[in-house]
């Protein structure tokens, strides 16, 4: 596979994501400062698309499920959606009061999931656009928001050094995971769902339970903040990636650490 080129943004990359297929007609996308989304095939590393239309800074970006649609969070307090096969803008979210910075589909597409600078979590519908739930209860920004594999729970990471736990269905809050001694930037579920990680500006990932709230686990090592997290397919092994420009895997049995590379772009 040829390596997707460090070109044709004005800025920095912000965010990036796979289309579910994974074929050739996947895309890797990045948001950038420049407020576009732009779409590459994976394969080749050539441009496909530009999305644009954005009036503000993109900073996370999503597919679907199925891969129809693309979901954009932006510093304009809204989310834009999009159909990857037209390039065609298919509506617009709005209703935070601050910047949005990190969203997520539920597994089964029916909804999103959006995190904020206002201290929320909004739900949304994307086949209408419309609003069907506000999380409150965080104390401080919202900087990251995940659902379960298995549909059953949302997790959102803020910076006031909580994970809270929710019901999709419901809205209801399920629980707080407390522990750590810096804001939470990232979070991250186990694929099947028993464990959620954490990373936090305190420099650790925290492993949690999320059937019961209980710390399994803290993950040492990095000397900075840690900016994202993520599960194996298969689940064994964990990767974060920290302001120190290195990604760390670690060994989800054991919590050791297995191996310490440079970041990309560092």
């Amino acid at each position: 596979m040829a390596a997707i080129p460090d070109l044709g943004h004005s800025q920095s990359v912000l965010g990036v994501a796979f289309s579910p297929d994974g074929r050739l007609i996947a895309r890797l996308i990045a948001s950038a400062s420049d407020k576009t989304v732009r779409l590459w095939d994976p394969a080749t590393g050539t441009l496909c698309s530009t999305l644009e239309g954005h009036s503000a800074a993109v900073m996370a970006v999503a597919f679907s499920p199925d891969g129809r649609l693309i979901a954009s969070a932006l510093l304009d307090k809204t989310v834009m959606l999009w159909d990857p096969a037209t390039r065609a803008a298919c509506g617009t979210l709005k209703g935070h009061s601050e910047a949005v910075r990190c969203l997520a589909f539920s597994p089964d597409g029916r909804m999103i999931a959006s995190a904020s600078d206002d201290k929320t979590v909004g739900l949304w519908d994307p086949a209408t656009g419309s609003a069907c739930g506000t999380l409150t209860g965080h104390s401080a920004a919202v900087r990251g928001v995940a659902f379960s594999p298995d549909g059953r729970l949302i997790a959102s990471a803020s910076l006031d050094k909580t994970v809270r736990l929710w019901d999709p269905d419901t809205g209801a809050a399920y629980g707080m995971l407390k522990g750590h001694s810096g804001a939470v930037r990232c979070l991250a579920f186990s694929p099947d769902s028993r464990v959620i990680a954490s990373g936090s500006e305190d420099k650790t990932v925290r492993l949690w339970d999320p059937a019961t709230g209980a710390a399994c686990g803290t993950l040492q090592g990095h000397s900075n903040d840690v900016l994202g997290v993520a599960f194996s397919p298969d689940g064994r092994l964990i990767a974060s990636v920290s302001y120190e420009a290195t990604v760390k895997l670690w060994d989800r049995e054991t919590q050791n650490s297995l191996e310490k590379k440079t970041a990309l772009g560092s």
